[in-house]
């Protein structure tokens, strides 16, 4: 690809040489600011879907276990900053590295002092924290405080950074950017902002968390049947769930990192900004579809409308697109929310089966569709824009 330079020095001429390397200079601090500022916005945003996941919780359990819920809500933000910064983004990003885990930049020491932008730390600690904020739902009601700060520091601090640098480092052994060796399977894992990463690590943890402590007192009777204990308040549940859509405009958009980027020959009006705007289009239509699906599909089964049911399935086709939003054209992403929709569905009966109490159904919801959005990229992903995003011209 032509450099700046070589763009301008025909141009100016060679007795300009020092013109067009202020130029050139010029534009790349701009470039840089410009990058920075988008990444940090959408960290923002990312940031911001922990007030989502608040509102949501609490809406979805009882009146006497509002406090304790919204506790472990800003424990996860405030405990994972903590040991995201001293062990995590190592685990995740440190290098050099293996395929397997980071080894460098605890406590960020020893961070390069050119070239890096703690825009990109604050960026994957919300990333981080939302995974350990899907956690919560699970195990809501029944965990003691001691127990879930254990819970959610060894989340956020360990097993979500191992799994995100098997999957978004550069020396990941399952990453689709992979610099160097071969791709798994030719292709690496295709997660872009985290169907897998963020939502399947949470989802699975959560299932854990709730199968070792069992259903809530009242939730089963005797004879096995299940009851319904309704969390108190659907307004705080949508509420949650818009700030969570809202959120989900700098979780998926925003895994791009950078904006300012052609590609194209110089002056082609293909590049970042058009991907990140593709984005974002599919995305809400994921998630959208998935809203109506469940709408008509538990109407079908249960013979009434319920706006918790809508909500759960809008944030289903969110979690389930998000691996592929990047790499997919719109019409497929209305296929992702749909099947979504009756993944979530199905695994909602199968819990009530196996008598698995979720308060917010976030295992099914973030893991099972968080999966659904991983083997639908493998489906749906176009190679012209895999190729674009990932830079690995000629892939399968």
């Amino acid at each position: 690809m032509a450099t700046c330079a070589d763009t301008l020095g025909p141009l100016l001429g060679t007795a300009a040489a020092n013109a067009t390397d202020y130029l050139c200079n010029q534009f790349a601090d701009t470039t840089s600011a410009v990058d920075s500022t988008y990444l940090l916005f959408s960290a923002y945003l990312v940031f911001a879907m922990q007030l989502g996941f608040a509102m949501l919780c609490a809406g979805s359990v009882r009146a006497k276990n509002t406090m304790n819920i919204m506790l472990t809500n800003v424990l996860d933000a405030a405990a994972g900053a903590l040991f995201y910064y001293l062990f995590g983004f190592a685990f995740a990003f440190g290098a050099p590295s293996n395929g397997f885990i980071g080894k460098h930049f605890f406590g960020l020491k020893q961070v390069p002092q050119v070239g890096f932008d703690y825009s990109f730390f604050l960026f994957q600690w919300a990333f981080a924290i939302a995974a350990a904020g899907i956690t919560s739902g699970s195990i809501a009601e029944r965990t003691q405080f001691v127990a879930y700060l254990i819970y959610s520091a060894f989340l956020t601090g360990f097993v979500y950074p191992v799994v995100s640098h098997w999957i978004w480092s550069a020396n990941g052994w399952a990453s689709a950017s992979r610099t160097s060796g071969p791709l798994l399977f030719k292709s690496g894992v295709i997660d872009f902002a985290g169907s897998g990463v963020v939502h399947m690590v949470g989802g699975v943890a959560g299932l854990w968390g709730a199968l070792i402590e069992g259903p809530r007192i009242g939730r089963f009777d005797h004879a096995g049947r299940s009851v319904a204990l309704r969390g108190h308040s659907a307004s705080l549940v949508v509420l949650g769930s818009f700030l969570l859509w809202f959120g989900w405009y700098g979780f998926n958009p925003g895994s791009f990192l950078t904006i300012l980027k052609s590609y194209g020959p110089p002056g082609s009006i293909h590049g970042q900004w058009s991907a990140v705007g593709r984005t974002a289009v599919t995305t809400t239509l994921a998630g959208s579809t998935a809203a109506l699906t469940t709408l008509f599909g538990k109407r079908l089964q249960t013979g009434h409308w319920n706006v918790i049911d809508v909500c759960n399935g809008l944030l289903g086709g969110f979690a389930a697109i998000t691996a592929g939003c990047s790499v997919v054209d719109p019409w497929a992403a209305i296929i992702c929310g749909f099947f979504s929709a009756w993944v979530l569905i199905g695994l909602n009966a199968l819990a009530a089966r196996l008598k698995f109490d979720d308060p917010l159904e976030a295992a099914q919801l973030h893991g099972g569709c968080g999966a659904w959005g991983v083997i639908f990229t493998a489906l749906f992903a176009r190679k012209e824009y895999v190729e674009q995003i990932f830079n690995q011209p000629g892939r399968p």
